[in-house]
């Protein structure tokens, strides 16, 4: 978590346009902000308690803390690609003022210890890190995990992401045992033994390549399984990552009509770009899951529109240059997202597809806050978390990957115009990032 003795002194936000998607508020509003806590919450010019500082907010929406519900901070064992510390500087100019962090490291985040051990205030987080532990031990899909002793230790949800469980019994056992105690179970969904050698989607730009493709397939039939599993426990939570195909999105529209607690996210690299844009072996748009077709990606846009889909997350991944510049089969999955997340949805879904304001903040904040269950955040409401993010929804700028505060660069996006930016981020009170 980031430190909270770093609190400052009262901040009155002053002039900007709210946007509280789970108290329902969308209009000019000061806010005030004192313990590091929501004090008050009033129309322009009626708050009279004083404050040490004022920010200026007019022209600015003024949202909840951003959540990203799926991270790789690398930590422990790789931090030769990113740091707790150099990944929530990052996320924290992304607007980001909560993580969520996978357990794919090395050693795997498996126990109460490790998952202890992200959370010390040594490692340096600028914004708040809340940790998804390991369902099985090391992630080999074999035996559970402690979900208790995880959960008591701060995990908000388990995962072998990266490793999808595939065995059907340890799979809804996985859900059974995670039921008892409300807590969500994150699975990449990919049918390995389908897809192994596969380096892109299954597609005419993989032909053309000469790369071996992944279906579609692999990913729809691990959340239709996973889906229908999770309707045989009260209780039982599912979330879909990073969902990527049309047929998946189906599978979890029938979950949803089921009443089962089904969930998902997309990726902002999903919704924005396509197979095609691999072009000539560009690496750093080889992620998993792949790029897929135009026809996934439409069927993406209208689940963000018509609330199907319940997050954007960024699944940021970095990985040194070496690991990239490489030929595209070898190169690994995976792309840095946190500092273009929050442009890329209102270049793409606000502007483009004419999706509102509104609900690209409910895709940052209260979504997420929802389905790990992080209470007091994702909301503005008096008396939750000063976590707050502000930014300037008709902002033009150029995103310099070389200015990032990522330790990688393996982004898809470095130079690319962008509208939208944001222009503070505060934690718990206290402004971590400041943009211009």
């Amino acid at each position: 978590m980031a430190d909270d003795k770093s609190k400052s002194g009262p901040l009155l936000i002053k002039g900007g346009h709210v946007i509280d998607p789970a108290s329902r508020i969308d209009a000019p509003l000061d806010i005030l902000l004192r313990d590091g806590r929501i004090a008050e919450v009033a129309a322009p010019n009626k708050i009279r308690a004083s404050s040490d500082k004022t920010f200026d907010a007019r022209g600015l929406i003024v949202a909840p803390g951003f959540i990203d519900l799926h991270v790789h901070l690398r930590e422990p064992g790789q931090n030769y690609k990113e740091s707790i510390a150099t990944g929530t500087a990052a996320a924290a100019a992304g607007g980001f003022t909560s993580v969520c962090c996978m357990p794919n490291t090395s050693p795997v985040v498996d126990s109460p210890e490790w998952v202890s051990w992200l959370q010390q205030p040594q490692r340096g987080a600028v914004v708040n890190v809340f940790p998804i532990a390991a369902a099985t031990h090391a992630s080999k899909g074999a035996v559970l995990t402690d979900f208790r002793a995880l959960q008591r230790a701060g995990a908000v949800a388990i995962s072998d992401d990266g490793k999808p469980i595939l065995n059907d019994i340890i799979m809804r056992d996985t859900l059974r045992m995670a039921s008892e105690i409300s807590l969500p179970v994150i699975q990449h969904a990919e049918d390995t033994r389908t897809t192994e050698g596969c380096s892109m989607n299954e597609s005419p730009t993989s032909f053309r390549l000469g790369l071996r493709g992944m279906t579609t397939s692999a990913e729809a039939e691990i959340v239709e399984r996973d889906v229908h599993l999770a309707q045989q426990f009260t209780g039982a939570r599912l979330h879909v990552a990073h969902i990527s195909t049309a047929d998946a999105l189906k599978a979890v529209r029938r979950g949803k009509r089921s009443k089962a607690r089904v969930t998902c996210e997309v990726t902002p690299h999903h919704f924005t770009l396509t197979d095609a844009d691999v072009g000539d072996y560009d690496a750093n748009r080889k992620m998993n899951p792949p790029l897929r077709s135009d026809s996934d990606r439409q069927a993406l846009l209208v689940a963000l529109a018509d609330g199907t889909i319940d997050a954007i997350a960024t699944d940021h991944a970095p990985h040194a240059l070496h690991e990239k510049i490489i030929e595209f089969e070898r190169a690994l999955f995976g792309v840095t997202g946190f500092e273009t997340a929050l442009a890329l949805a209102l270049t793409r879904l606000h502007r483009d597809q004419k999706i509102s304001l509104a609900r690209i903040v409910e895709l940052f904040t209260a979504g997420p806050a929802r389905i790990v269950g992080l209470r007091g955040r994702g909301t503005l409401a008096r008396g939750s978390y000063a976590d707050v993010t502000i930014f300037d929804p008709k902002k033009r700028w150029t995103f310099d990957a070389a200015k990032s505060r990522s330790k990688s660069r393996n982004t898809p996006f470095d130079g690319w115009q962008l509208t939208g930016k944001v222009i503070a981020t505060i934690v718990g009170g206290k402004m971590v990032y400041r943009g211009d």
